[in-house]
């Protein structure tokens, strides 16, 4: 509910509806790439002006909008930002509090080794680890759940030591990936997924046979 979001975020970053309104955290999984994002491509294909996951997530949450006709659907995409330039919602918290995904911040480390330097934090699945992605928010104003239990994130990289690593490696070398691999994965991205989230976006379009 979007309460436990709002009770952890100062004032500015407060999503605006009442704290028991039912709200989803969508995950996209390794295999979105082979059973969403390729079949969406080769049909629409002529259609894609922007950014091809972006397109394609926004095809899939509209759809689920169309199932449910008498009610109202909120939808929040990750990528879209406020006037302000701030993001609608900040996606690690929001995966942290509906128990989705755990997600590591400089506070979770006692003894912190790095100064004066920033510290992103960064959100690890249980079974996913970092190979997967956190899309967006659907939000049903129109339903409240004041009686539901807030689940907890399963807290996989739990020793001191590991969560240094994890940061350290999120933030210092995050273009080698090897901070996705942090636990014991059962799925990860395919070679050809890798290349892809691997090209600067501008060209990404020539890797899925599009033109610009």
């Amino acid at each position: 509910e979007v309460g436990w979001y709002n009770a952890v975020l100062q004032p500015a970053f407060h999503l605006p509806y009442p704290d028991d309104t039912l709200a989803f955290v969508v995950l996209s999984t390794p295999s979105m790439f082979d059973k969403a994002l390729k079949p969406f491509v080769n049909k629409e294909r002529l259609k894609i002006i922007r950014d091809p996951v972006d397109q394609c997530v926004s095809h899939h949450l509209s759809r689920v909008k169309e199932k449910f006709p008498d009610q109202r659907v909120d939808v929040m995409f990750d990528y879209e930002m406020l006037p302000s330039r701030k993001p609608k919602f900040l996606a690690q918290t929001a995966a942290h509090v509906a128990g989705a995904a755990y997600y590591y911040q400089r506070k979770d480390v006692k003894l912190d080794p790095w100064g004066k330097k920033k510290i992103f934090g960064v959100c690890i699945h249980p079974k996913y680890g970092g190979w997967f992605a956190i899309r967006g928010l659907l939000l049903f104003p129109d339903i409240q759940v004041p009686f539901l239990e807030q689940p907890t994130p399963v807290d996989c990289v739990s020793t001191e030591e590991k969560r240094i690593e994890l940061l350290e490696q999120f933030n210092f070398h995050w273009q080698d990936g090897r901070y996705r691999d942090i636990i014991e994965v059962k799925e990860r991205y395919s070679e050809e997924q890798k290349a892809y989230f691997a090209t600067p976006p501008a060209e990404r379009f020539r890797l899925l046979g599009l033109s610009q």
